[in-house]
This record gives structure tokens, sequence and C-alpha cells, in this order.
């Protein structure tokens, strides 16, 4: 009988790059392993000691898959949302530094002072926070922001929203160098 409290391995995240070793997007095992099997990538680093199995052979898992050509993309921008906003921060209040407790997104300048919906004007904050904030800038308040806030790039996203695989770290730009295979 299959186990089904584990999830297949063919449903396991993989890093895909383009040819230029820029990161594209993060993909299931599954699509990583009809990319090889067409001839559309190389393996670059496999999953640790995982395999799939055929009739007659086994082969190793992917972990980071590389295009053999060159795919022109849009630029990627994340989405502003609240999700995103609290995903940003670590559903920490910018305001206190509590994870606890239910969290909010608050306008650094309310609207109601002209403040837009960017993300340089908004913070997840608890609801202490927020309450005790109001309607007012941090300033008027009393309250200080722990750090200010930027927009999200795209690497970072991957890296907050997917975890990040040993094998992924040097294409992520969280490890000095590339892995041998990058500089050839």
């Amino acid at each position: 009988m299959k186990d089904m409290t584990r999830p297949s391995v063919i449903n396991r995240k993989v890093l895909l790059l383009n040819q230029n070793y820029e990161p594209l997007t993060v993909c299931s095992a599954r699509r990583a392993v009809v990319l090889l099997f067409q001839g559309k990538a190389e393996m670059l680093a496999p999953a640790d000691g995982l395999r799939i199995h055929t009739v007659s052979t086994s082969y190793s898992l992917p972990s980071v898959v590389r295009l053999w050509k060159y795919r022109k993309v849009p630029f990627k921008r994340i989405m502003l949302t609240r999700k995103n906003i609290m995903m940003r921060d670590n559903n920490r209040c910018q305001y206190c530094g509590t994870t606890k407790g239910p969290m909010s997104v608050d306008h650094i300048i309310p609207k109601t002072m002209g403040g837009k919906d960017t993300w340089h004007n908004l913070v997840c904050a608890c609801s202490r926070c927020n309450n005790k904030k109001g309607n007012r800038t941090p300033e008027q308040a009393g309250m200080k922001l722990l750090r200010k806030p930027t927009r999200p790039s795209y690497i970072t996203f991957i890296q907050r929203h997917y975890g990040i695989a040993d094998q992924w770290r040097p294409y992520l730009f969280l490890d000095p160098s590339l892995g041998d295979s990058a500089t050839t």
C-alpha cells in the first residue's frame, strides 16, 4: 500500500535556470525530468540521493536544471498583495517586532494623508501597534519602524516562498562561488 502522507518525489521543487544561469522559476521535478528527456535542459545538481525509476533503469532526481537555449522573459515583478507584504516582513510587526497574534497591513503614511498602496508605504503590523498608530504617521504616533520597507526582488521571493535547497544556494547568489559546472 502506498504511503499517502509522504509527497511524491516527482512533485518536489526544482530550480529552473535560464541558459545564462539566471533563475527563472521553481518547477516540479516532473516538469524538470520532461525537459531533461526532451533535450531542452541539463541537470546541474541532483537532489540528495533521490532517484526516479523506470522499468529498466533509474535516474537521479534533479534539484537544479539549466535550459540549453536562452529564453527571453519579461522582468519579473512580485505582485503587491497582503500575503506578499506579510511574507516580505516575515509575519513580524515592523513596529514592535512581535510575531504573535493577528497581523494586518499598515499604511506608514495613512491614505487620508495621501499615502499610496506601494511596497514602500505598506508594512506588517500587529493589531496593538496598528491601533496605537491609528490614522497618524509613525513620527506623529511616537513610533519607529524596525526597517525601511522595500520592494522584494524575485530571487528574494523564491528564497522566502520555496525555501532554499542546499543545491540552489550558488545559483541564487547565496554562495560566493558557483559550482564547477557553471564556470566551464
